[in-house]
C-alpha cells in the first residue's frame, strides 16, 4: 500500500469573507509555520482576479506568490493548482520554472493545464481558443519546457509555437517533475499519458469512473515512468483519506485540503495532531478552487 502525500492548497483570493486580505498572507502568519512542517508540498492556483461579477475580489499572481513561499519555507515542495499555459508564453513559463527550481534547490513542479477561465483570457488581452487547440498547444509547452530545461541551444518549431537557441541557463540540476491538469478523455488524458510525471486528475465521480481515465492514460503512456495521481479530499480522517487514496483506482494521492470552511469538514488530526484551527484561521472558502462550487460544477472538461 503507498501512502499518500499531503498537500496544502493555500488560497491567494482576497474577498468580503477575508476581509479582502489575500488569506495565504493570513495563513502566512498565523497557521503555516504550524501546519506545513506536517505536509509534503504547498500549491497556489493561478488566477488574476476574483469571481465576483464587479471584480472587487482581488487575486495574488501565482508566480510571485509561489516564489515568495518558497523563500518563507525553505523544506516543502512547490507546485501550482494549476497554471493556465496561456497567460504566459511557453518559453518563458519554461525560463521561471528553471528559475524557482534553482532557487528552490529543487522544489518545484510545474503544474499547468489548458486553461478554462474565457472572461480573465479575454480581460487580460490573451487569445482564448477553442479547448482542443488549448489543449495541443499545451502539449507543445511541456515539450518546450523539457527541452529548456536540458538542452544548451534548445529549438522547436510546432504547429502553435517556437523557439529557437532559448537558451535557459542556468539549468536545473534535477529536471521538474511536470503536473498536467486534465480530465478530457478524448484529448487531455491522452496527453497525461505521453507527457505528464503526476496527473492532477478530476476529485469527482464514482471509482469506475477513475479506471476509465486511468485506463486511457495508461494506453498512451509512451515512457516508463509511472503516472502519480493528485487528488483533492477536503473532509476525513487520516485513516480515511490514505484508504481512498490507496484504492484499487490511485497509484498514489498528493491529498489538498481544498475547503477552508465550515473547519469540521478539514478532520484537525489529517492536518496536525493535536491541533484545531477555527474558521477564522483557515481563511474564508476561495470561490472556484474546490468541488462544489458554482464555478466548479460550471467548469468545462480540460
Amino acid at each position: 500500500m503507498v501512502e499518500p502525500k499531503f498537500g496544502w492548497l493555500s488560497p491567494v483570493a482576497a474577498h468580503a469573507g477575508s476581509d479582502f486580505e489575500p488569506i495565504v498572507m493570513y495563513q502566512d502568519e498565523h497557521i503555516l509555520p504550524s501546519v506545513l512542517p506536517h505536509f509534503d508540498s504547498v500549491w497556489i492556483a493561478d488566477h488574476f482576479y476574483g469571481f465576483d461579477p464587479d471584480k472587487l475580489e482581488g487575486f495574488l499572481e501565482a508566480w510571485t506568490s509561489l516564489t515568495w513561499l518558497a523563500a518563507r519555507y525553505p523544506d516543502i515542495g512547490l507546485c501550482h493548482h494549476v497554471l493556465g499555459h496561456g497567460y504566459r508564453n511557453p518559453a518563458l513559463t519554461a525560463k521561471m520554472a528553471s528559475t524557482l527550481q534553482v532557487l528552490s534547490g529543487g522544489r518545484f513542479m510545474l503544474g499547468i493545464g489548458a486553461g478554462w477561465r474565457e472572461d480573465e483570457y479575454r480581460s487580460y488581452g490573451y487569445e482564448f481558443p477553442k479547448v482542443s487547440v488549448r489543449l495541443r498547444q499545451l502539449e507543445e509547452v511541456v515539450q518546450i519546457c523539457r527541452l529548456m530545461w536540458i538542452e544548451p541551444h534548445p529549438t522547436f518549431t510546432g504547429r502553435y509555437f517556437r523557439i529557437d537557441d532559448a537558451a535557459a541557463t542556468p539549468r536545473p540540476d534535477t529536471m521538474p517533475k511536470i503536473c498536467i491538469g486534465s480530465s478530457g478523455e478524448q484529448i487531455g488524458l491522452p496527453i497525461v499519458g505521453r507527457r505528464a510525471d503526476v496527473w492532477n486528475g478530476p476529485y469527482y465521480g464514482s471509482d469506475d469512473d477513475w479506471r476509465r481515465k486511468r485506463e486511457i492514460v495508461d494506453r498512451a503512456k509512451t515512457r516508463d515512468v509511472p503516472i502519480i495521481q493528485s487528488q483533492h479530499v477536503d473532509r476525513g480522517t487520516p485513516r480515511e483519506i490514505r484508504d481512498s487514496a490507496c484504492g484499487v483506482h490511485r497509484d498514489q494521492v498528493i491529498a489538498h485540503a481544498m475547503r477552508s470552511e465550515p473547519t469540521p469538514q478539514i478532520d484537525p488530526r489529517a492536518i496536525m495532531p493535536a491541533v484545531h484551527l477555527n474558521t477564522r484561521e483557515l481563511g474564508a472558502r476561495e470561490c472556484g478552487e474546490h468541488a462544489g462550487s458554482e464555478h466548479c460544477r460550471d467548469r468545462p472538461e480540460r
